[in-house]
């Protein structure tokens, strides 16, 4: 059996199970605030009973949200199962915000846009009526919610990974549409090595930045 002990705050990498059904045992008195990426469902709240059972060639990740340190057990080595989003990979990089000439420079941006909004990981354009959002390769944002706002997502280019509620969507084709109701978790996983998640997002409410509360914040961005 593999142990791992995963910090406060933090998550595992999002893996891909081998050839035989994985057991995830969690050792911990606050089951509550234990989130789990199991296959296509984003689990927000398990119990001591929680049947946490990754079937084979399936997708896992547990986000410890408590403030001590978990134990986890494995029934199986996944020291050699497939990384197919690690939220730490850059995380001793140097960060350096984008500029808006890189995407106009190598994309189709239109002109028009109010406000920008670059970070080291991704780059915001705002438009009267509209985001038009880049996710950095391998790095996604927050899981997040908003108390404000409802959204509505268009992937543009990129097959993402889309956490919508308690759905996870793996590799999602240009042109596929979300709704994102009010206080609904959600997230953006840009999985490929070497290409930009494109992603529009529109809004219906109050929309403001600071209407973010991030359940998942590998980034730490504030």
């Amino acid at each position: 059996m593999k142990k791992e002990l995963l910090s406060a705050k933090r998550g595992t990498p999002l893996r891909k199970s081998g050839v035989r059904k994985l057991d995830i045992i969690i050792k911990t008195d606050d089951y509550e605030n234990i989130f789990l990426i199991n296959g296509i469902w984003f689990i927000t709240k398990i119990t001591f009973n929680s049947d946490l059972i990754i079937q084979p060639h399936d997708y896992f990740m547990v986000i410890n949200n408590t403030q001590n340190d978990l134990e986890i057990d494995y029934t199986e080595d996944i020291s050699k199962f497939d990384i197919i989003y690690d939220p730490y990979k850059y995380e001793e990089a140097e960060k350096i915000d984008f500029k808006a000439e890189y995407f106009k420079e190598k994309y189709d941006v239109s002109d028009g846009y109010t406000d920008t909004l670059p970070k080291w990981y991704s780059f915001k354009y705002t438009y009267p009526d509209h985001n038009l959002i880049f996710i950095k390769p391998e790095l996604g944002i927050s899981i997040q919610t908003h108390d404000q706002r409802n959204e509505n997502w268009e992937i543009i280019d990129g097959k993402p990974i889309i956490i919508n509620g308690n759905n996870v969507y793996y590799f999602v084709k240009s042109g596929t549409k979300f709704d994102i109701p009010i206080n609904t978790y959600h997230s953006v996983i840009n999985p490929n090595p070497d290409k930009f998640v494109i992603l529009k997002e529109q809004w219906s409410g109050e929309f403001d930045e600071e209407d973010i509360k991030r359940l998942f914040n590998p980034n730490q961005y504030k």
